[in-house]
């Protein structure tokens, strides 16, 4: 009996171990698919609202609770307005998943001419849209700079990134699908300079210590 009781106790700390390790695994995996999930900025095209190496978090239930498999919304709450900032599958590769902002809606005009957006045929007040190249590409060698006017189709969005002359968005690819969209980022949980990162000796100066905590606008 002696030899026996510690044997069952230790399987039973075993049991209460490989227990708790599933639930953990099991929660992180709902929060991930039906509540939050971290994503990382790996290029350039939100500058200046988002730089890169930062790290957001992205509300996936904000717009609806999904089924993961189609995307089909199965508890609607809202839909992406003009202005939020979203994480989307990449039309041309589902495997990818971009991060955009939200400059028309499913049943708006969008037209751009000589950089400046118009929804509807009113200019848009454009407070994130950030121009680093002065030159003015015609529609005829690009969307770039001129576009439309084109009607935005229900159920899809079209986005831009805020780096408007080094960002590969709507203009060139179309729209994005509702079923498509991950969710809304909403605050900065990390970032440092990535390019700082690999010269210093001390990864802790790359650190953006005034960005973390910020909210995504």
């Amino acid at each position: 009996m002696s030899n026996s009781q510690p044997t069952q106790q230790s399987k039973s700390v075993a049991r209460e171990y490989v227990e708790a390790i599933i639930i953990a695994v099991l929660l992180a995996l709902f929060i991930r698919t039906f509540l939050v999930q971290a994503f990382k900025i790996p290029s350039g095209s939100m500058l200046e609202t988002l730089q890169i190496g930062d790290h957001v978090l992205v509300s996936k239930f904000i717009y609806g609770i999904r089924n993961p498999f189609s995307g089909e919304v199965l508890v609607p709450i809202k839909e992406p307005k003009r202005g939020d900032i979203v994480v989307f599958k990449y039309p041309q590769d589902p495997s990818l998943d971009y991060i955009k902002r939200v400059i028309a809606v499913g049943g708006e005009t969008v037209e751009i001419k000589d950089k400046k957006v118009f929804i509807n045929g009113q200019p848009l007040a454009d407070e994130h849209g950030q121009f680093k190249d002065n030159q003015i590409i015609p529609a005829s060698d690009g969307p770039r700079d001129n576009l439309g006017p084109i009607a935005v189709p229900a159920g899809k969005l079209f986005v831009m990134g805020d780096n408007r002359d080094n960002s590969f968005d709507s203009r060139f690819w179309g729209f994005v699908d509702l079923k498509a969209v991950r969710g809304k980022a909403f605050i900065l949980y990390w970032s440092w300079d990535l390019n700082e990162k690999l010269l210093s000796v001390d990864r802790f100066t790359s650190v953006r210590w005034g960005r973390i905590g910020n909210l995504v606008r």
